[in-house]
């Protein structure tokens, strides 16, 4: 039986609490739920994220710094797709996350929506925000 299915998201670098603080203050929904960080002696460096858990919307996430240094990072093959109330939202949302970061797909009427983006986010997390 599952109990639940979350994303999960590996930062590098010790930057997982320094975006989940962007996004608390990015996103009005948003918040830290828990966090654990790594002591001295630990497989991670002291100070950084162990395991933390944010809220996004109504969406649950879990993230750590990974003690481990990889060859890989995020991909946009994952993101978090943001359904926005409004035009004045979507666009806020879009000047702040994609600070720092690239865009894919850029501010646009597409066919499928009002008003749509997809980009990646400073710490390159892939986000799609919609205006249906």
């Amino acid at each position: 039986m599952i109990v639940t299915v979350r994303p999960f998201l590996m930062f590098q670098n010790g930057k997982a609490e320094e975006a989940m603080n962007f996004y608390t203050t990015v996103l009005p929904e948003a918040r830290i739920e828990a966090i654990e960080h790594y002591g001295e002696g630990g497989p991670g460096k002291a100070g950084t994220v162990r395991l933390a858990t944010f809220s996004v919307g109504d969406q649950s996430v879990m993230c750590i710094d990974s003690p481990v240094a990889h060859a890989f990072t995020f991909t946009p093959a994952f993101s978090f797709f943001v359904t926005c109330r409004s035009e004045e939202d979507l666009r806020r949302f879009a000047v702040a996350l994609g600070e720092g970061g690239s865009v894919m797909m850029p501010l646009s009427s597409y066919g499928f929506s009002r008003l749509f983006t997809w980009l990646s986010d400073r710490f390159g997390v892939s986000w799609q925000l919609n205006l249906p």
